[in-house]
């Protein structure tokens, strides 16, 4: 867990512009994750679903409680509300919601006077969470398109932001964590799941971008 006043943005040597095309990447990481949308079911190089959650060590009497459309899609690395469980009234960012498993759990977490915005860039993800919200009855979390390094999200808005998986895609990381700085509060906080690299990645490995997705 990191706070609003201590989150580094440093990028150190390879601080500069991203590695990689972004509109290229994008498109790459958007057609993966239309598939995981479509076809939950299908063979995937991650985990997917309950069994991706339970791995994942979510609590699973909460997973238990949503249907299969609402599961079926989460593709997370890890569970962030382990950092620090949300306070009931909180207003939560959720950075690459996908299908929306985070954002519904967040959003039963903060209860009907808090409020949960997830954002994506996936349309097909876009309108499995919206539909689950939906049909669940989960009033207080809205789903809007977006990239992670343009968040559609007014300035000091968010107590807390989200994320799972998503910031190891962002190709500009400075960009990225400059925007949660932006749409958080002054205080508050950022909780997220992610993939991490001990080693430095060879500058050519960087610009392949089938590495990202793969």
């Amino acid at each position: 867990m990191d706070t609003h006043d201590g989150l580094d943005t440093r990028h150190g040597p390879n601080a500069g512009a991203p590695p990689v095309e972004t509109d290229a990447l994008r498109a790459e990481v958007r057609a993966k994750y239309r598939e995981v949308a479509v076809t939950p079911g299908g063979q995937f190089h991650f985990h997917t679903g309950r069994a991706a959650a339970e791995r994942c060590r979510y609590d699973m009497r909460l997973v238990d409680e949503l249907p299969d459309h609402a599961v079926e899609s989460f593709a997370g690395v890890a569970n962030p509300f382990e950092l620090r469980q949300l306070d009931v009234g909180e207003r939560v960012v959720d950075v690459g919601s996908g299908g929306g498993f985070d954002s519904v759990l967040a959003a039963r977490a903060v209860g009907p006077a808090g409020h949960v915005v997830g954002v994506d860039m996936t349309p097909e993800m876009l309108a499995r969470a919206r539909r689950s919200a939906t049909e669940l009855g989960v009033p207080n979390v809205e789903f809007r398109e977006g990239h992670a390094e343009e968040l559609p999200i007014e300035d000091g808005w968010a107590d807390v932001v989200i994320s799972n998986g998503v910031f190891n895609l962002c190709p500009d990381k400075r960009a990225t964590f400059t925007e949660v700085l932006r749409v958080l509060r002054p205080g508050g906080t950022l909780q997220f799941a992610d993939i991490a690299n001990g080693r430095p990645v060879p500058e050519e490995a960087m610009r392949h971008i089938d590495l990202w997705t793969g």
